[in-house]
């Protein structure tokens, strides 16, 4: 028995010496490239884990693309100015953002077909979740300073949350929590979604201008990355105390974390992602800065292949201006 105990003893501890030694070993290469149609901005991406589809906002419409295949199966468009893309799997139904239009658009997950143009109060419509604790969906609107309250069943909005100032993207840890991060104020508010009401608010510093924001449920952990200073803070959403933060790269936009390899991915409008390996609740290092392409600023994470996705256009040298029929979306896989 005692001869067991050692021999299990060891073969544990070479598993667990394999697995940390592939972590710091793990590397995203270039895949393919997708192209996709129509010109205009882009903002973000999302993945329809359950029928598993990547959506990619882009101007007034967005792009439909099959995980299985990495092919556009469909556009949803006649918006006026797209930003994010939500879904409640629940009811069959996704949500856009039309931050120009102040609406929030419905449509069918599996017909793609629009439902309805949800009319809000509230100007800026930007980010967009559904939180599957109180059942809503949530647009945070940047010109207004608060976030609307939309019924997914009824297809009205029914709220506003004064938030503590401009929200940037949000997170919710489906127990009745709402993470936002406020980039002009840098801080992040926290929600209750039983009253619907910021019931806290966090300063980030030395984080300035927070964008991105991920969660990581297990170890009470968020990924809020800022451009100001050029980092990624790691925070305690039990004491909401900054525990460290990590160098990345100028212009970042989104964040994503993969709770299986422990691997946190930063994409930055510099033409890099950075990727950071967390060996422990409070313990992050850079293991890779991956070249990507200039303005290559948001990302998607599939968390059955490990795959990321990020949008970008080619630009006229030395300006914003993005050439026509350029628009694409960059795959990379880990090696």
């Amino acid at each position: 028995m005692k001869k067991f105990f050692l021999g299990l003893t060891g073969a544990l501890l070479i598993a667990t010496v394999s697995l940390t030694v592939r972590a710091q070993n793990v590397k995203y290469v270039l895949d393919k490239k997708i192209a996709l149609p129509g010109d205009g901005g882009y903002d973000y991406l999302s993945i329809d884990k359950v029928n598993n589809r990547l959506y990619v906002s882009h101007g007034t419409e967005v792009n439909v693309i099959d995980l299985a295949t990495e092919k556009l199966i469909g556009t949803i468009d006649g918006m006026q100015g797209v930003h994010g893309i939500a879904f409640d799997n629940k009811v069959n139904k996704g949500f856009i953002s039309d931050g120009r239009g102040n609406a929030a658009v419905a449509f069918d997950l599996k017909t793609l077909k629009k439902i309805a143009s949800i009319p809000l109060s509230n100007k800026g419509a930007d980010a967009i979740l559904y939180d599957p604790f109180s059942d809503k969906v949530l647009t945070f609107n940047g010109d207004s300073k608060n976030a609307s309250i939309v019924d997914p069943n009824t297809l009205k909005q029914t709220g506003t949350i004064q938030l503590s100032g401009a929200p940037e993207f949000a997170v919710s840890d489906g127990k009745g929590r709402i993470y936002n991060n406020l980039e002009d104020k840098s801080s992040l508010d926290v929600i209750d979604t039983k009253t619907m009401k910021v019931i806290k608010n966090y300063p980030l510093a030395p984080c300035g201008g927070p964008t991105g924001l991920a969660l990581d449920q297990k170890n009470q952990r968020l990924f809020t990355v800022c451009r100001e200073n050029k980092g990624m803070s790691v925070i305690d959403i039990t004491t909401g105390k900054v525990i460290t933060t990590i160098p990345i790269g100028a212009g970042v936009d989104a964040v994503a974390y993969d709770a299986e390899t422990k691997l946190i991915l930063v994409s930055n409008g510099d033409g890099t992602s950075t990727v950071i390996q967390q060996e422990s609740a409070n313990a992050y290092k850079t293991i890779q800065t991956l070249t990507t392409q200039y303005r290559a600023k948001t990302l998607a994470l599939d968390t059955k292949t490990h795959k990321i996705y990020l949008s970008v256009a080619e630009f006229e040298k030395g300006t914003r201006k993005a050439l026509p029929h350029t628009f694409t979306v960059l795959v990379y896989k880990l090696q």
